[in-house]
């Protein structure tokens, strides 16, 4: 495995940035995801994932947050005071596995988060919290994977010669839902049934051909 920097800053990385994305969320009243957005324009997350001594280790997770939020000309009129314990709350496990998954696969924070918003990784805190930092590793390539894949659904549309706004309009079904479908951001195998009927109808396909196989 070629991972991204050094193993030994690994523990630093990965509890600095499970306390920045508390601290950002509970201290700052940011979201986590919006927290992420800044962490990556301001050039702080390409410093991270390069493991830049004085970033990964160098600054407490609260003392990066701060340090972001002052390249993204975002301070804060008092600055919330660190909390004592960092390691119980879902936003700390979210910056903690996060770090780990970037550290071991190599890739970019901006690529992970592209197909992993934070608000997407703290939905699986509650089954993979208790679990091995292998296994999210495992969960998100997977999760990763599948969205360079197309869905069945954007492989028929397509076939189609159909838009998606024109299926939108041809099957009553909204574009948003659509495009949530295509992005695997919303399960189809989990749609209504009038909605999958009405998209295999415009599509002049078998409900079959759209769902996944999981």
């Amino acid at each position: 495995m070629t991972c991204a920097y050094s193993e030994h800053y690994l523990d630093d990385a990965m509890n600095n940035l499970g306390e920045a994305v508390d601290y950002a969320v509970h201290a700052c009243k940011l979201t986590a995801d919006e927290f992420m957005e800044l962490f990556v324009t301001s050039g702080y997350a390409e410093q991270f994932a390069s493991g830049v001594a004085k970033v990964v280790s160098g600054l407490s997770g609260s003392e990066l947050v701060l340090n972001v939020l002052e390249r993204s000309g975002k301070m804060l009129p008092e600055i919330p005071s660190p909390r004592l314990e960092y390691d119980c709350s879902p936003e700390y496990w979210c910056g903690y596995v996060l770090a780990y998954f970037q550290w071991s696969t190599g890739m970019s924070f901006k690529d992970i988060l592209k197909v992993l918003p934070m608000r997407e990784i703290e939905r699986m805190y509650p089954a993979l919290h208790e679990a091995s930092e292998e296994k999210a590793v495992d969960v998100f390539s997977d999760r990763i994977r599948r969205s360079m894949t197309a869905t069945k659904l954007q492989t028929v549309r397509k076939a189609s010669g159909m838009s998606q706004r024109e299926l939108s309009e041809r099957s009553g079904v909204s574009l948003r839902s659509i495009q949530q479908y295509e992005q695997r951001a919303k399960d189809i195998n989990k749609a209504a049934t009038d909605s999958l009927l009405s998209l295999a109808k415009a599509l002049g396909c078998r409900v079959e051909d759209l769902i996944e196989i999981v």
